[in-house]
């Protein structure tokens, strides 16, 4: 399963919006810890509801908590190695930056610093090897160019995704698993007063950022569904971010979601986006992939306005698809097979 790692200043709150992404205890001490979030999504919830299904099953992903970083003057003073190794397993990065008092801006140029240091250790290391390596293998040469050109940017203090790297300059530093070339997302935690001003504290920071209570969010998410709507209410919220953070952090990973219903169960099914058919159906089991005839498909909002998933087949309104299909977010899928 792919996963999240959560990265904060150690006030920033970063611990309690651990906790209310995963109903877990708000984590203490100096060890990671991991979570699962479940992934809120109205569509298997309409979904369950049409079909009268005995259960909805929502899709998750996996948030690892990153202990409180202290920032340091060198590579690994800040975030330890074992913090490290945790992190660079992850595959995206969530930072929560604080704003009682501070920038937000400073608390990511912090938190990007001490990524950028302990990088910039890893590129050298690796840059020595693979230009002893080329001078017997010229086809190392991209690589290597590639590791000089990240040293550079590393060097000037720019973390590699907000570098000049190329896409495929950037594919090439795969195996030096840097902390900086994985997706990002910042979240700044506001106080309740400030609340009103959400929109505008996120907007410098980039794409998909989000500010949010993480005190009152955390409150709403302790509460159960009937007594949120009030909670709500009562602090002039339209609804929780929560929900929208999750589906963040989700497709920052690169992740999407197709769905199955039935009278047994109605399910959101977690994929990597642009898998075909085959791979998908090896999600729900690899029975299904191995043994992959076709897929039949309708899109959950067009299955919800006819009413149920035999009238779709009688009016001729699914989709069949073959091995070269790629699957689509929000995608009802039903797989034929045979083994």
């Amino acid at each position: 399963m792919e996963h999240l790692g959560l990265v904060g200043l150690p006030d920033s709150g970063h611990g309690a919006l651990f906790s209310a992404l995963t109903g877990l205890d708000q984590p203490g001490g100096f060890e990671p810890v991991k979570g699962v979030a479940p992934l809120p999504d109205e569509r298997v919830d309409r979904l369950g509801e049409m079909s009268e299904s005995k259960k909805v099953i929502h899709a998750t992903f996996e948030i690892d908590y990153i202990p409180g970083v202290a920032p340091g003057g060198k590579a690994g003073e800040g975030l330890g190695s074992k913090l490290l190794g945790s992190l660079r397993d992850c595959d995206a990065i969530l930072f929560v930056l604080r704003s009682s008092g501070v920038d937000p801006a400073d608390d990511l140029a912090t938190l990007e610093y001490e990524l950028v240091l302990a990088d910039l250790v890893s590129v050298e290391q690796r840059l020595g090897k693979q230009r002893r390596a080329m001078k017997g293998d010229k086809a190392l040469a991209p690589e290597v160019a590639a590791l000089e050109h990240a040293q550079a940017a590393l060097a000037d203090g720019m973390p590699v995704y907000r570098s000049s790297l190329t896409a495929a300059d950037r594919e090439l530093l795969t195996p030096v698993f840097l902390l900086t070339n994985k997706p990002v997302l910042s979240v700044v935690n506001l106080d309740e007063e400030r609340l009103g001003e959400a929109d505008a504290v996120a907007a410098p920071l980039g794409d998909g950022a989000l500010a949010v209570c993480v005190d009152v969010e955390a409150q709403i998410a302790g509460l159960d569904p009937g007594d949120q709507a009030e909670w709500l209410e009562t602090y002039g919220i339209s609804e929780s971010v929560l929900p929208r953070l999750a589906r963040n952090a989700y497709h920052l990973l690169g992740r999407r979601t197709f769905l199955t219903t039935g009278e047994k169960e109605s399910r959101a099914w977690s994929f990597r986006a642009g898998a075909r058919a085959p791979e998908c159906a090896g999600v729900i089991h690899s029975d299904l992939e191995r043994g992959f005839i076709r897929a039949e498909v309708i899109d959950w909002r067009e299955l919800l306005e006819i009413g149920s998933w035999p009238e779709a087949k009688e009016l001729g309104k699914l989709r069949v698809e073959g091995k070269d299909y790629e699957v689509g977010d929000g995608d009802v899928v039903e797989i034929r097979f045979n083994v």
